[in-house]
């Protein structure tokens, strides 16, 4: 019997093997001027256009099998007693004909302050530039906006993105999204944009630019306007 289990742990781990090989881990890092959240300031101690943020996380793919793993991370200022968003994902891509999908779920976590705590389940498509993605909130709150005894669990989000190479090193980006609240949540459903571009100065170093905002400008007073945002970013 122990013969047994061992041999078939040998051969599951030689097959494991050449996914382990495959594996690969990236990380990377991000100083940007500001930071916005579906058109939403995350930096709400200041009415200012430059409210530095630094980010950063790991991406995990297991091979060449779709599935991944990953960590993101940044400063945010937005709710009481916690200074940190530290968002944990994990998903499968695969394909489809000649599109591109991706299926997940994904949790956003405020260390401080787990009223702001948010789960999500999402699905993306990509065909050649445009990237269409929807995200559905399956936590009882979301970012804590319901309050308490409401309930903010099936808000949706619908973006759609466009990613192109226009030129050597040079990428044009645009993307507009759709936020529709639960029922509980007294918040006017909205919409949210970004347009601008990435410089690829290569080993891994870029940088980026774009005018982000929401139709809801007022949405938290006058700190919430639309922002030219640049960013700096390196991949490992």
């Amino acid at each position: 019997m122990t013969h047994a289990i061992l041999k078939t742990l040998g051969v599951a781990l030689i097959a494991t093997l050449p996914v382990l090989a495959s594996a690969q881990l990236t990380a990377n890092v991000s100083l940007t001027t500001n930071y916005k959240f579906r058109g939403q300031d995350q930096d709400l101690s200041k009415n200012k256009a430059v409210k530095p943020a630094l980010q950063g996380g790991f991406d995990y793919a297991f091979g060449d099998t779709g599935w991944y793993v990953g960590n993101w991370n940044s400063s945010v200022d937005w709710l009481s007693g916690n200074s940190l968003e530290a968002d944990l994902y994990g998903g499968y891509k695969f394909k489809a004909g000649g599109v591109d999908l991706d299926v997940g779920a994904l949790t956003y976590i405020y260390p401080g302050n787990s009223a702001g705590n948010t789960t999500e389940l999402y699905g993306a498509a990509t065909f050649g530039p445009i990237t269409a993605k929807y995200s559905h909130t399956l936590s009882k709150d979301y970012f804590a906006y319901a309050g308490p005894g409401k309930s903010g669990r099936n808000t949706g989000y619908l973006n759609l993105a466009f990613a192109q190479e226009v030129a050597p090193s040079i990428t044009l980006k645009a993307s507009v999204g759709f936020t529709r609240f639960a029922s509980d949540i007294a918040a006017p459903n909205y919409m949210d944009y970004s347009l601008g571009g990435a410089y690829d100065f290569g080993g891994g170093l870029s940088l980026g630019a774009a005018v982000v905002g929401a139709t809801k400008k007022d949405f938290f007073g006058p700190v919430n306007k639309s922002r030219v945002i640049v960013s700096l970013t390196k991949t490992l």
